[in-house]
């Protein structure tokens, strides 16, 4: 079946490094640490005491106060990044169909705030706040950024855990490749940063425990102890190719390629040969119409539990067989933390800007790994060097496996 062209033509982004885009990859290619002290919540009581927190976000710069109000945290940052990736875009609404510009954004959790806030009204009989769900649950990202900007088309929450960022982007591909839209707003949010998501992923011993902020994110690390929290959202703006070129349209790279598969392993941990997430690679590639060698760049998942960034060798190694050793890899986590179902859609946009100036950012924190974890990590400084084909790995809680191939702009 013939299928359409898909590109990229917008990116916004609220993060721990920075609240747009350009200092988002300034911050990532100056090596800066996203990573600090708790401040939104008490942790005296906790082991964990870091975590990747966005600074200076003010909702009002973004929108008006009532609809602020009607939002968790979660969803103003999906509708700061989406008001962002419109203008980089150069979207009118008003020269569009509205009913052919969709929305797919996620969220793993949806709003931790609001549940303790008004559980804790429930448990000591005050009165529920009547927007409690409203603001909660996680589809609310999606429908308050087409609410926010008139965009009536295919509209989806996908919650796939650390992978959902990345699937939203991948479907949203698929839907216009089949013409089912013109324009797709995707990515994925997330604000956990919460008393429960923070004792609730340290009792899970998740959590990296080491509280200096300069090696508590480690990815492929020899002495990797666990993720840290992070918070924020990233959106794309997808585009069918005619479409963009029709209306002159700045196109900054395609989405070539996007495998999706499961290890049916465990509900936490990957698959230890790596077969899963192998597998949405090698679909990823093989779409794209790829040999494994032609993949120069990617951008891992990288989180930092000690068995995770091993199986994510493996999964490498098992795609791309002795190409492995050529290609660049990072983990855009060591300076962000963990974003969860906000971290592929950052990523995402480091891939995009990744070919754009064919830079791999360094990983940072990183110094030393282990026999096993013997590929070009980017360790020490970041590099320049040719980025033609980058792609992007997310793998989730529930063996949730997802992969994109990012090209040059054609």
């Amino acid at each position: 079946m013939e299928t359409g062209r898909v590109v990229i033509t917008g990116m916004g982004a609220i993060t721990p490094l920075g609240n747009n885009v350009d200092s988002f990859w300034t911050g990532l290619k100056e090596g800066q640490n996203g990573i600090g002290p708790i401040t939104k919540i008490d942790v005296s009581d906790s082991k964990v005491k870091l975590a990747g927190e966005v600074k200076g976000f003010d909702p009002r710069d973004y929108m008006d106060f009532k609809s602020a109000k009607r939002m968790g945290l979660f969803s103003q940052y999906a509708v700061a990044a989406t008001r962002e990736a419109l203008k980089h875009a150069g979207i009118d609404m008003e020269k569009e169909d509205p009913y052919r510009v969709g929305v797919i954004v996620g969220c793993g959790i949806g709003s931790m705030q609001v549940h303790e806030k008004e559980i804790w009204k429930f448990l000591s009989g005050q009165k529920i706040d009547p927007l409690y769900i409203p603001l909660a649950i996680s589809n609310m990202a999606s429908a308050n950024i087409s609410i926010q900007f008139g965009l009536k088309g295919k509209n989806m929450d996908i919650s796939t855990a650390c992978a959902t960022g990345t699937h939203c982007i991948g479907e949203a591909y698929n839907s216009i490749r089949l013409n089912e839209a013109d324009v797709i707003v995707a990515g994925g949010t997330e604000a956990a940063i919460t008393r429960s998501g923070i004792c609730g992923f340290s009792a899970l011993t998740a959590l990296s425990s080491n509280n200096d902020p300069q090696k508590a994110s480690r990815p492929f690390d020899i002495n990797r102890d666990g993720f840290v929290m992070g918070e924020g959202a990233g959106v794309l703006i997808l585009e069918n190719y005619e479409h963009a070129v029709n209306r002159g349209a700045n196109i900054l790279a395609e989405i070539v390629g996007y495998g999706v598969t499961n290890d049916a392993y465990h509900i936490t941990s990957p698959s230890p040969d790596g077969s899963g997430a192998g597998t949405a690679m090698k679909i990823a590639i093989k779409q794209a119409g790829l040999m494994p060698s032609d993949i120069d760049y990617i951008n891992a998942h990288g989180t930092s539990p000690h068995l995770n960034d091993l199986y994510e060798t493996r999964a490498i190694k098992y795609a791309l067989g002795p190409a492995a050793s050529n290609v660049s890899v990072n983990s855009t986590k060591s300076m962000t933390g963990h974003l969860l179902g906000g971290a592929g859609a950052i990523e995402a946009i480091v891939c995009v800007k990744s070919v754009l100036e064919d830079y791999v950012h360094v990983t940072r924190n990183t110094t030393k790994c282990e026999d096993e974890l013997d590929l070009d990590y980017t360790i020490g400084k970041g590099r320049h060097r040719k980025v033609s084909y980058a792609l992007s790995n997310s793998l989730g809680f529930g063996g949730h496996n997802a992969s994109l191939v990012f090209a040059k702009a054609r």
